[in-house]
């Protein structure tokens, strides 16, 4: 008969505490690894800015841990928040022309957020009895294409926004875009002083 599995050291436990410093880790990789062109940084950020978008949208509907939240992006996706990264992170891999970072993508997204994901829904499902069938008639990750009309209700808030620090997205979305562009011009540069 197998040990209990000590809660505290769950995959997704862990997954949850690293993910954030991971990201660092991987921003810094990003830069070293990506191979950038005006082009490519042009059209990652078209596809990148819905998912700023959206995650900025869902962060002023949100009221964590105090309700369940079904109004606005949420009558769409149960997790617009991950939804809006991983669009960001298609425009960020598009951008850097680099295999290795869209490898990295997957694997994080695999390895980290699928889990997280997993964990989060699993403590809604515990702390809000109404959960359950929110779940069953809203997809978990791509969204459906209509909502109930009372399930769209629901105002923005500036105040939740703020509270959320999600202006961090589009600021972070910003700088590593600036990082390639710095990039590309330090490559040229680089380039022509060696002839």
């Amino acid at each position: 008969m197998s040990e209990p599995q000590n809660p505290r050291w769950t995959w997704s436990r862990i997954a949850r505490r690293i993910r954030v410093p991971l990201g660092f880790v991987f921003a810094t990789l990003y830069i070293w690894l990506a191979n950038p062109s005006w082009t490519s940084i042009a059209i990652g950020c078209i596809i990148a800015a819905p998912g700023v978008w959206l995650r900025a949208i869902a962060s002023g509907h949100v009221k964590k841990n105090t309700e369940l939240t079904t109004s606005g992006p949420y009558a769409y996706t149960r997790n617009p928040l991950y939804l809006g990264s991983i669009i960001i992170a298609l425009g960020f891999g598009v951008a850097s022309r680099s295999p290795w970072i869209a490898i990295g993508i997957v694997v994080l997204f695999l390895a980290i957020y699928l889990p997280v994901i997993k964990s989060e829904e699993s403590f809604l499902r515990g702390a809000f009895p109404e959960f359950g069938n929110y779940a069953k008639t809203v997809p978990r990750l791509f969204p459906r294409f209509s909502a109930e009309k009372d399930s769209t209700r629901g105002l923005f808030s500036r105040e939740l926004y703020a509270k959320h620090r999600e202006y961090n997205a589009l600021v972070g979305s910003l700088l590593m875009m600036l990082a390639l562009a710095l990039k590309l011009v330090w490559s040229a540069t680089k380039t022509r002083g060696a002839f």
